[in-house]
C-alpha cells in the first residue's frame, strides 16, 4: 500500500509539474508573438498543426478571403480521346505516383484530353491550390501589361510603380530583376519555418507592408535565388501599372479569353485585401492545363495573341547567371521553370511546393498536369535504364529539377503515343 500511495503521489506531482511547464511554455510562447508582432502565427498555428497538419494544405481555399476570377462567357471544353484503345496507367505508374499522396493526373494532346484520373474527393470540379504554379501566371501578366504599353520596358526600376524602392540601392532593382528571381533582397523563403517570411505572407494581414520592407543585400541581377517576395512585388507592380486590382486584370486578360470552364479563387491577405501574388491561386485541374497550353502556343489562344510573341521568347529563355548553389541558370526563365535536358524538346513548367505541376512540351504539343500533396525525391520507374538514372541524376543535381516531373515526363510522352 505504502509503495502504491508513493506512485499515486509521484504521478500526482508530475502531472502538477508538466502542466506548470506547458502552461509557463504556453505563456512565453504567446509573449514571443505579441512582442514581436507575429500575430500571424495564431492563424497559423490554428489552421496546420490544430487540424493535425504540419504546413498549409491544397484545400485552404476557406481559410482565407478569396478574390474571384470568373470564368470565360465562351467556356471551351477539351475534346476527348476518341481512340478505342486509351491510353492508361500500369500498375508500376500507379504505385509510384500515389507515393505522393496525388490528388490528379491528366495529360493533354493538342486540344485533347487523352487522359485523367482522381484520387480521394478530388474530381473534375475540385479547386485546389496551385501554390507557387501561380508564379508564372503573374509572369504572364507582366507580359500582357507590356503588351498593352502599361509596363513600358522589363528594365524600368520598381521605384517607378514602388515608392519604397525609389530610393537607395533598391532603386536598382527592376521589374527584370524580379522575375528573373535575382533581386538580392533578402526574403527568407522556407516552407517549413513558421518564423520565415513565407509563413507571414501566407498567414498574415498586410502583404505590401511586409514585402515592400525588404532590404537589397546583393546587387540584383547577378545571382539566382528563388523568393516568393518577388512575385508579391511583381503583383503590386502591375495593380500600379494597370490601375486594376491584380484579380480583376488577371481574369480580363487572361482567364475569360482560354476558355475556362469555372471560376478560379485568388487568396487576399484580409477582406477586400491584396492577392497573394505568389501562390494561392485555386482552379481545376482542366483549367489549370490552360496556362500550359498558352505556353505551349507561345502567348497565343484561338489566333489572337494574348501574350505578346518576343515576350514569351524570353519568359522561356534563361538569363546569363549563376544560381544560389554556383552553377550556370539553366532552370529558370522569367517566373517558369525550365528543362533543357533535350535541347530537341525543352520543358517549361509551372511548380508549385506540394507537387503542383503544369507542363508543357511545346514541341510535342503536349501538357501534363499534377496535383497533389506531397514532393516527389527518388521515385523512378522501376527498370529504367542505367543511363537514364544517371542522366536524371545529373539534371536533377546540377541544375536543380525535381525527381517526380522525370516520372510526369515519362508517363506523359509514353500516351501521347496513342495519339499518333
Amino acid at each position: 500500500m505504502k509503495t502504491h500511495f508513493l506512485w499515486i503521489t509521484f504521478l500526482r506531482k508530475t502531472v502538477k509539474y508538466l502542466s506548470l511547464t506547458i502552461l509557463v511554455l504556453l505563456v512565453l510562447a504567446n509573449l514571443f508573438i505579441l512582442i514581436s508582432g507575429r500575430t500571424y502565427l495564431y492563424k497559423g498555428i490554428y489552421n496546420t498543426y490544430l487540424q493535425g497538419r504540419t504546413a498549409p494544405g491544397i484545400f485552404d481555399k476557406e481559410v482565407f478571403y478569396n478574390a474571384t476570377l470568373h470564368k470565360s462567357t465562351k467556356s471551351l471544353a477539351w475534346k476527348h480521346n476518341s481512340n478505342k484503345i486509351k491510353p492508361q496507367l500500369t500498375q508500376l505508374e500507379i504505385e509510384a505516383l500515389e507515393q505522393l499522396d496525388i490528388s490528379s493526373f491528366l495529360v493533354f494532346h493538342g486540344d485533347t484530353l487523352i487522359f485523367e484520373k482522381y484520387w480521394g474527393k478530388h474530381t473534375p470540379q475540385t479547386v485546389t491550390n496551385s501554390f507557387s504554379a501561380a508564379k508564372s501566371f503573374v509572369g504572364l501578366l507582366v507580359g500582357c501589361a507590356l503588351g498593352d504599353g502599361k509596363i513600358k520596358s522589363l528594365d524600368e526600376s520598381v521605384g517607378n510603380y514602388i515608392p519604397a524602392f525609389s530610393k537607395g540601392n533598391k532603386k536598382a532593382i527592376t521589374i527584370r530583376h524580379l522575375l528573373m528571381m535575382s533581386s538580392g533582397l533578402d526574403w527568407e523563403e522556407s516552407g517549413k519555418n513558421p518564423l520565415s517570411d513565407n509563413a507571414e505572407s501566407y498567414y498574415g494581414t498586410d502583404l505590401y507592408q511586409h514585402v515592400t520592407a525588404q532590404q537589397a543585400i546583393e546587387k540584383p541581377g547577378v545571382r539566382f535565388e528563388y523568393q516568393s517576395g518577388n512575385t508579391e512585388l511583381l503583383g503590386f507592380v502591375l495593380e500600379k501599372a494597370t490601375g486594376k486590382q491584380l484579380s480583376a486584370y488577371a481574369e480580363e486578360k487572361l482567364w475569360k479569353q482560354i476558355g475556362t470552364e469555372h471560376d478560379a479563387y485568388w487568396s487576399l491577405d484580409k477582406e477586400n485585401g491584396d492577392e497573394k501574388s505568389f501562390c494561392c491561386l485555386y482552379s481545376t485541374s482542366r483549367d489549370f492545363a490552360r496556362l500550359g497550353k498558352l505556353i505551349n502556343q507561345q502567348g497565343k489562344w484561338n489566333g489572337k495573341q494574348l501574350v505578346p510573341e518576343a515576350y514569351m521568347q524570353e519568359f522561356v529563355s534563361n538569363p546569363a547567371m549563376t544560381t544560389e548553389d554556383k552553377v550556370p541558370n539553366f532552370r529558370y526563365g522569367l517566373h517558369v521553370w525550365t528543362y533543357i535536358g533535350n535541347s530537341a524538346h525543352p520543358v517549361y513548367y509551372c511548380r508549385g511546393i506540394l507537387g503542383q505541376f503544369i507542363i508543357s512540351i511545346p514541341s510535342k504539343n503536349l501538357v501534363i498536369v499534377r496535383t497533389g500533396s506531397k514532393r516527389g525525391k527518388n521515385i523512378y520507374l522501376p527498370k529504367e535504364k542505367e543511363q537514364d538514372k544517371a542522366y536524371i541524376e545529373k539534371y536533377r543535381f546540377k541544375f536543380g529539377h525535381p525527381d517526380d516531373l522525370f516520372t510526369y515526363l515519362k508517363i506523359g510522352d509514353r500516351m501521347i503515343k496513342y495519339e499518333q
